[in-house]
């Protein structure tokens, strides 16, 4: 997993709200074996026709998609049920942040583990970002803030270990493993 600290990129909104998980990566792509490729599914539904035609009114379909790490995105962002597969899409895609004023809980924690940052913001900040199409943002894991060109500067909150997790670059596994070393001296000094 790449470590996260600062990013400075154009947004793409979807103003949506509630975008379900079954929307961002729609259920007949979960039977993949491996996350590769994922990226390619993502919002399928909305970007594709029945042929599989790219549709041609979609902002996912624009060349500045796939250049915007940033993804601005309606209250109640990735509703509905919990899949590993809706973070690991929007990576795919090339997303490293959803903001939104409401991110359901089970994809936020699905979003951290895996990289993505999911960032919740108070609802007149996010208003305002709702207006920044296309425009630049800083988004700083150290300091917790998301910056505007105008120099607005919005806080936002995450859980320290999810925190610490994404700074640097680790997944749940990863902290355990580098654990290790601990874990035995404990084991070695306590008895069974």
């Amino acid at each position: 997993m790449e470590a996260f600290t600062q990013l400075t990129g154009s947004v793409l909104v979807l103003p949506q709200v509630n975008i379900d998980t079954d929307q961002i990566i729609p259920g007949r792509f979960l039977t993949a074996t491996s996350f590769e490729g994922m990226g390619d599914y993502a919002f399928a539904d909305w970007r594709f026709d029945a042929q599989g035609e790219p549709l041609p009114d979609c902002v996912l379909n624009e060349a500045r998609a796939a250049a915007s790490p940033i993804l601005v995105a309606g209250r109640n962002f990735g509703c509905g049920s919990s899949r590993e597969h809706a973070p690991r899409a929007l990576l795919g895609f090339g997303f490293r942040v959803v903001i939104s004023s409401e991110i359901a809980d089970i994809f936020r924690n699905n979003a951290q583990n895996v990289g993505l940052l999911p960032i919740v913001l108070e609802p007149a900040q996010h208003e305002q970002l709702l207006a920044m199409d296309g425009e630049t943002l800083t988004v700083d894991l150290e300091a917790c803030e998301v910056r505007t060109p105008a120099g607005h500067v919005f806080s936002f909150q995450l859980d320290g270990f999810a925190r610490y997790c994404l700074l640097n670059g680790m997944d749940r596994l990863d902290f355990l493993l580098a654990q290790q070393d601990q874990i035995k001296s404990y084991e070695d000094n306590h008895e069974r």
